[in-house]
C-alpha cells in the first residue's frame, strides 16, 4: 500500500513547526528545501501552504523573507479569542434589550375583547386592501394616476413638437437666404415630406 500524503492542515502545521522549532528567518527557496527534508512536505506545495499561513496571519514576511515565532501565534490567537468574546457580550446585551422590549410591549397590550376585535378588524382591512390593490392593478390603464401621467406625457410631447416646428419654420427662410440650396433639397435632406404642416 502506497504511503498517504499529508493533508493541507497537516502541511500547515508542519511548516509552522519549522519556524517555531528553529526560531529563524527563511526565504521561500530555503523552505522548499527544508519542507521535504525535515517534515515530508512536497516542495511544490510549500509556496501555497506558506501563502495560506501568511493570509491567516500565522506567518509574517515581506516578499523575500518569512518568519513566525510561537509568541506571535499566541498573540494572534488571543486577539481572535478576545474579539470573539467582545462580540458575544455585545450580541448578548443586544438580545437582552430586545427581549426586555418585547416583554414591555406585551405588558402594555393586555388581552381584552376590544383589543381582540381591533386586531381582527385590522387583519380584515389588510385583506381588503390587498384585494383592492389587485383590482386596481387589473384596471391598469384606467388608473387615475396612470391617466394623469399619460396626459402629462401627451402635453409635453405636443409642446416639444410645437417648439421644433417653430424652430424649423424660423430657420428655414434664414437658411435658404444664406445658402444656394432649394427648399426641396433641404426638405429631402431633413427627411421632411410634402405632408408636413405647422402645428399651431
Amino acid at each position: 500500500m502506497a504511503p498517504r500524503g499529508l493533508s493541507a492542515d497537516e502541511k500547515r502545521i508542519k511548516l509552522l513547526e519549522i519556524f517555531h522549532e528553529t526560531k529563524d528567518f527563511y526565504q521561500l527557496k530555503e523552505l522548499e528545501k527544508l519542507g521535504p527534508k525535515l517534515k515530508g512536505i512536497v516542495s511544490q506545495s510549500v509556496k501555497e501552504v506558506l501563502q495560506s499561513l501568511v493570509d491567516d496571519g500565522l506567518v509574517q514576511g515581506d516578499k523575500i523573507v518569512f518568519w513566525s515565532f510561537p509568541s506571535h501565534q499566541g498573540a494572534v490567537i488571543q486577539g481572535r479569542v478576545d474579539n470573539a468574546k467582545e462580540m458575544k457580550i455585545s450580541q448578548q446585551t443586544q438580545l437582552l434589550e430586545i427581549q426586555q422590549s418585547i416583554e414591555r410591549e406585551k405588558s402594555t397590550r393586555i388581552e381584552s375583547e376590544s383589543r381582540t376585535a381591533a386586531i381582527a378588524k385590522l387583519q380584515y382591512m389588510k385583506k381588503e386592501l390587498a384585494k383592492l390593490d389587485e383590482e386596481l392593478t387589473a384596471y391598469g390603464a384606467c388608473d387615475p394616476v396612470k391617466l394623469e401621467e399619460t396626459r402629462r406625457a401627451i402635453t409635453l410631447g405636443k409642446e416639444a413638437a410645437m417648439r421644433w416646428t417653430e424652430n424649423y419654420s424660423a430657420l428655414l427662410p434664414h437658411f435658404l437666404r444664406h445658402s444656394m440650396a432649394s427648399i426641396e433639397d433641404v426638405r429631402k435632406y431633413l427627411e421632411i415630406d410634402e405632408e408636413y404642416e405647422d402645428i399651431y
